[in-house]
């Protein structure tokens, strides 16, 4: 292929960039829901292998037009399906530039600024989110990864406590680890078990309230008989009620016992930036290794997660890659491969950096404490109303609802499952189904940076408007 020349690149950038301008404020208007499925979108963009290239900008052009019909909108402020920020102008500014500088930020040398980014912002989260500062970050694409770097960290240090090195010798013939676990923990902790050979069956599942927290008398008995080595997995904000575990008693009971103590905060870590909120998170800060999501209440572009551990030297023993050919430093610096399961892999420290610069401290706190008084304020229009239920105990961003709550199980099940469809059908906002101990009910997630307590009003309105034209047709 021959060199592009740069005066071809300006045309082709400025039309992305105007089709991207087109959509932000065209999102107001738009409907919530995508307005083709997957199978619409597939017919569209299927076609035969390309033999020869096209012209770049046709290629753009047609990417626009084939994905235009099937794009979600969680970057708008009625967008509660899941726990998905909103990708704030300045972060997909600064992730543009990214894709632009093209930088691997896999080591010092591969790009010094990235790393320098990495390095400050790392040290901002830190303070932001008020855990030991001695514990190292690693940015990888989410909570998933988050997890799965936490639970390797933790899997390195416990054998090594009970004389084993995984690194080297794997897990053959190695002493068995014990994973204590919520009953209602999130996918991506168990997935990430899975993946590190510890078994997403293999794992002791601690009984949980009805707001799936772990229940501290049966937990602190569990531990009392656990066997080493162990790794107990607490959780900040249970992706359905926005639940806390109680970790000023089990972080604790879980150390005395010996265990390493992890906490999947993917959106509820966030809960510490805020006074109002601060007290859910009550001694997190004494585990050992944390998962938390950026783009969620940071508001960074997709691909964006951080992982905290306590102890630097078994979260770098677990995920160093070395080889010859790899530059090494002996300043004693922060490397940002030796945190992360990756080596080439995108430069998140921009979007992060400008993200905590543009928000600031204030801003992000009044961000939390802001969605938090929506959901208030939307559990409170939804609970007035007669045969809709609020399962969860409002205390952070969650609520959970289910509706035709007069009606037997079958028939609830069913009026939640078509108000749902009819929210979609209306357009107005977008919001989630999920099962919840057994029911169907509906997630209302407000996370968005542009969600305020109007649009938070409108969307109530059109649930309730959708929930009566439902049981109208009953």
């Amino acid at each position: 292929m021959s060199r592009t020349p740069p005066e071809s690149i300006a045309p082709l950038w400025r039309r992305a960039c105007e089709a991207a301008i087109a959509f932000r404020h065209d999102i107001p208007h738009r409907a919530a829901a995508p307005q083709e499925d997957y199978a619409t979108s597939l017919r569209g963009f299927t076609a035969p292998l390309p033999e020869t290239g096209s012209d770049p900008g046709e290629v753009l052009g047609d990417l626009v037009r084939l994905a235009d019909p099937g794009l979600m909108t969680p970057t708008g402020p009625r967008f509660f399906g899941w726990v998905i920020g909103g990708s704030h102008p300045a972060g997909v500014a600064a992730d543009w530039l990214t894709s632009a500088w093209g930088q691997n930020a896999g080591n010092h040398q591969a790009s010094p600024a990235a790393s320098a980014a990495e390095s400050v912002a790392a040290g901002w989260l830190l303070e932001l989110l008020d855990l030991p500062r001695e514990a190292s970050v690693g940015f990888v694409t989410g909570a998933t990864m988050a997890n799965f770097t936490a639970l390797g960290a933790a899997r390195t240090a416990v054998l090594r406590e009970a004389g084993w090195d995984v690194e080297a010798d794997g897990l053959f013939g190695a002493p068995p680890v014990t994973a204590l676990i919520g009953g209602e923990a999130h996918a991506t902790v168990y997935a990430a078990l899975q993946l590190l050979g510890l078994g997403r069956d293999r794992v002791v599942r601690l009984p949980v309230d009805g707001q799936g927290r772990i229940l501290v008398a049966d937990a602190l008995a569990e531990l009392g008989r656990v066997a080493r080595p162990a790794i107990v997995i607490l959780q900040a904000g249970q992706i359905n009620t926005g639940a806390f575990d109680a970790f000023a008693a089990l972080v604790p009971a879980a150390k005395e016992a010996g265990a390493w103590v992890h906490v999947d905060g993917a959106f509820g870590l966030w809960a510490r930036t805020s006074q109002r909120t601060r007290g859910l998170t009550e001694g997190v800060d004494r585990a050992d290794s944390w998962a938390v999501d950026g783009h969620k209440w940071l508001q960074t572009p997709y691909d964006c997660g951080f992982v905290v551990v306590r102890d630097s030297e078994a979260h770098q023993r677990a995920m160093t890659i070395a080889a010859s050919y790899l530059p090494t430093t002996d300043t004693g610096d922060r490397d940002p491969s030796h945190f992360v399961p990756e080596l080439s892999r995108r430069a998140r420290g921009f979007a992060t950096w400008a993200m905590i610069r543009t928000l600031g401290r204030d801003g992000i706190e009044e961000m939390v404490d802001r969605h938090c008084a929506c959901a208030r304020l939307v559990a409170d229009r939804l609970r007035a109303e007669p045969g809709v239920e609020v399962l969860n105990d409002v205390g952070l961003n969650q609520v959970l609802l289910r509706f035709g709550a007069d009606l037997t199980d079958n028939e609830g099940d069913r009026v939640t499952r078509e108000t749902i469809a009819q929210i979609r059908a209306d357009g107005v906002c977008f919001t989630g189904g999920t099962s919840w101990q057994g029911l169907e009910a509906m997630r209302f997630s407000i996370i968005g940076f542009e969600t305020d307590e109007e649009e938070a009003d409108r969307s109530a309105d059109a649930v309730l408007t959708a929930y009566r034209a439902v049981r109208g047709r009953s």
